[in-house]
């Protein structure tokens, strides 16, 4: 079979997994050998951002390769504009299936659809609808008993394997049980020490594993592209077992905070750290119940990764198919007094990254770590690249990464760029702003992290001299310069927003002095002048 084309992509995404809960990251105790074998078939790309830290706005940007900015949609349930381009938009022409298994939270523009009047259960309706993919089988994954679906495809594959209850998700999937057979709510983080009521073979992720590898066997020779879209180690952090047993308290990565954080904190971060999530990790014994939990169902994904690679490798898949590995965003787990996510420590903004290119044009590249600064937002682009398309460099603002996926030498990114709307959280509330001032934007550099704030002071880190990002220069007027210089930064970032998106810039060169081959005059005087 020749290794010149990609004719599949398997998009495989976590949620709310860390960048350093791999094995291949470091992880010490944490051994993910399945996901580190897909890094040594190809570029484990060390410094990855999303483009928000939080899951809707996060998984606009990496499907529409646009920032959040561009598209709108600011925070979950914040609808996707009816106009915006996504993956299946440009794939599709391009002869793929374009399907989903799994998480999205995409939340459709009805507003807008109804405008258009374009219905929401048409063949095109449903794409807009679902994020531009085909909704093999959509699932995003939290499902509490007073807005649970009836007819959710989980929870009948859990009534049909003998599991009892109107919602089976939340009471065994997400439940653990007391000492004395009690259902104990996994939404209740305190529980997250027990199994799960399901065997292994009946939870999320090889459920949807499941899922993944018979749309898989069903394309048989037809190319296509899926997102296999993993809820966990999202919350609620109740795993099965044998994983749920697997870590305790002496296999967690030291917790990331300092006294110095709490002595004159800036009030955006005060804030956050008022939230109830950031409260419950400061109790000694949250971390050492929640992390184990949340490393035993990454320790589950990596199993399915294997299972899933064993496969393809057995449908003769893996020398055609381009495999993404990926995040939405992290977790904090008590790091910087936080719970959560929302904020731009490397612990909730820096995602795990690995791409593997089945192409002979990437052997140079197998096994390597690339330190360059990418973003979420370039994997659109890099898919249509793989799949033989043309890259609309007027609509889409991430950039392939074949050139570093193939060794090439390029002029890459100096800085990489994530934003936050905070406007639907308690911190917003809680500091009095209205929601248009509840923003704030990050720009990180080789060595700086700015952050600029709407109404109050900047944040600054040095990462070179403070990597644990403890000590904030915002208001140190030895670094006014260093502020100033990364400001203007984030302004150029501003200006150069990829807005005029209905017309390319190759069209706009086409068209200029066109007016007079039109035979529209403008600025003549007689016929005879030149």
């Amino acid at each position: 079979m020749s290794r010149d084309k990609v004719r599949n992509i398997l998009f495989v995404m976590c949620d709310q997994l860390r960048w350093d809960y791999l094995s291949s990251a470091g992880h010490p105790h944490l051994q993910t050998p399945h996901i580190d074998a897909l890094a040594a078939r190809g570029v484990r790309f060390d410094r990855a951002y999303c483009q928000s830290p939080i899951c809707g706005p996060s998984r606009m940007s990496f499907y529409t390769g646009r920032y959040m900015f561009s598209h709108g949609a600011g925070w979950n349930n914040y609808p996707l504009r009816v106009d915006e381009w996504t993956l299946g938009d440009y794939l599709r022409p391009l002869g793929m299936r374009v399907a989903l298994a799994g998480k999205t939270h995409m939340k459709e523009d009805a507003e807008g659809m109804a405008r258009l009047g374009l219905d929401p259960v048409s063949e095109h309706g449903v794409l807009v609808s679902e994020c531009g993919f085909e909704p093999y089988e959509r699932d995003d994954g939290l499902h509490p008993d007073h807005s649970a679906d009836p007819d959710l495809p989980y929870n009948r594959y859990l009534r049909q394997k003998g599991y009892r209850g109107d919602n089976p998700w939340s009471s065994h999937a997400n439940s653990t049980e007391g000492g004395g057979g009690e259902t104990l709510d996994g939404w209740y983080w305190g529980h997250s020490k027990g199994a799960a009521r399901v065997s292994d073979e009946d939870s999320e992720t090889p459920y949807m594993t499941d899922r993944a590898i018979d749309f898989i066997t069903e394309m048989g020779e037809r190319p296509w592209c899926l997102h296999l879209s993993y809820i966990k180690p999202h919350w609620p952090y109740i795993a099965p077992e044998p994983y749920a047993s697997m870590y305790g308290p002496e296999h967690m990565l030291p917790v990331q905070r300092d006294e110095r954080e709490e002595a004159d904190p800036h009030p955006v971060y005060a804030a956050f750290m008022r939230h109830k999530d950031s409260r419950l990790f400061r109790r000694p014994e949250a971390r050492e119940t929640i992390v184990p939990a949340y490393m035993g169902l990454i320790k589950q994904i990596d199993d399915q990764i294997g299972r899933l690679m064993k496969e393809l490798e057995r449908q003769g898949r893996l020398d055609d198919t381009m495999i993404v590995f990926t995040s939405d965003h992290g977790d904090y787990l008590g790091d910087h007094w936080l719970g959560e996510k929302d904020l731009f420590h490397e612990a909730s903004v820096r995602i795990p990254l690995i791409v593997y290119d089945p192409r002979s044009s990437a052997d140079t590249t197998r096994g390597s770590v690339s330190d360059a600064l990418v973003e979420a937002i370039d994997l659109v682009p890099t898919f249509v690249e793989a799949a033989g398309g043309t890259v609309p460099a007027h609509r889409l603002e991430g950039r392939s990464l074949s050139p570093l996926i193939e060794g090439r030498k390029t002029e890459w990114r100096s800085f990489a760029v994530s934003e936050s709307d905070y406007s639907g959280r308690d911190a917003r509330s809680d500091l009095n702003l209205a929601p248009m001032d509840a923003r704030c934007y990050m720009l990180r550099t080789e060595r700086w992290k700015y952050v600029l704030h709407e109404t109050f002071r900047p944040q600054l880190f040095d990462l070179e001299t403070d990597p644990e990002e403890f000590t904030d220069l915002g208001a140190d007027p030895a670094f006014e310069e260093v502020r100033a210089e990364l400001h203007e930064k984030l302004f150029e970032w501003f200006r150069n927003r990829r807005l005029r998106v209905t017309i390319s810039d190759e069209e706009i060169l086409r068209r200029t002095g066109g007016a007079d081959r039109q035979g529209i005059l403008i600025g003549y005087w007689k016929p005879e002048d030149p």
